[in-house]
């Protein structure tokens, strides 16, 4: 990839150039080109991640029309990020053993493209927890659920689909990531960030998101019976 190339050269051919005095320590070398290029897709990418959340969340209000329950959804973002790179770091660590058994080394740097993986996933993760979250408030408004029954029932109902696309989609990303060919090398790392991040999600769907939607829409319910209360009272006693 053009960034590790530039990185070599910066390491590599520069540095050992000043180390041996062939460059003075007064002279100021600097790679242009494509490499200015790829810097500056660097900072603008720092600010389309921040883009991409912002609509999210904003999509996420239209269709809760609420403003806080996508909150919820959104939690499940940096968890998927976390196992992105979990998955970098894991291939990269079984990919150095593969030689001693007499399979091709599989290594993944961290460069542009992987980056763009993460891109990728922030709109991608959320799929998942909208079923359960969105299950779980129908649940609440419509059939009148407590809480508890109504996260408990969203997990039966939505685990099916969660799971056979979560299947599906690390089925397809898995040739790209796992078989060595031509061209892999250059998006492997995407595979690899949005493979992983989904397996994680998942995980954390069935886990992590109905304990916390299952705090809140509690929370939520005993504040909607005391405020019933409340009322009942003041008209009893008003």
């Amino acid at each position: 990839a053009l960034e590790t190339g530039v990185e070599i050269v910066k390491k590599d051919v520069i540095g050992y150039l000043r180390d041996s005095g062939a460059i003075p320590s007064n002279i100021k070398i600097t790679i242009s080109g494509a490499s200015d290029q790829l810097q500056a897709t660097r900072e603008s990418l720092t600010s389309n991640y921040v883009i991409a959340l912002i609509i999210i969340y904003l999509l996420l209000v239209a269709i809760f029309t609420h403003w806080g329950y996508p909150l919820l959804i959104m939690t499940t973002i940096p968890l998927g990020v976390a196992g992105g790179i979990l998955g970098l770091w894991l291939m990269n660590l079984i990919g150095g053993w593969l030689p001693f058994i007499g399979f091709q080394a599989i290594s993944q740097s961290f460069d542009m493209i992987t980056m763009l993986g993460f891109l990728i996933l922030m709109g991608t993760v959320v799929n998942n927890p909208i079923l359960i979250v969105h299950q779980a408030m129908t649940n609440v408004r419509r059939a009148g659920m407590n809480a508890r029954d109504a996260v408990r029932d969203a997990v039966e109902t939505r685990i099916r689909p969660i799971t056979m696309s979560t299947l599906t989609t690390i089925c397809g990303l898995s040739p790209l990531v796992f078989l060595p060919g031509e061209g892999t090398e250059l998006y492997r790392g995407v595979g690899i960030i949005v493979l992983f991040g989904l397996l994680g999600t998942a995980i954390v769907t069935l886990t992590y998101l109905p304990a916390l939607t299952l705090f809140f829409l509690g929370r939520g319910q005993r504040e909607s019976t005391k405020q019933v209360l409340d009322d009942i009272a003041d008209e009893t006693w008003g």
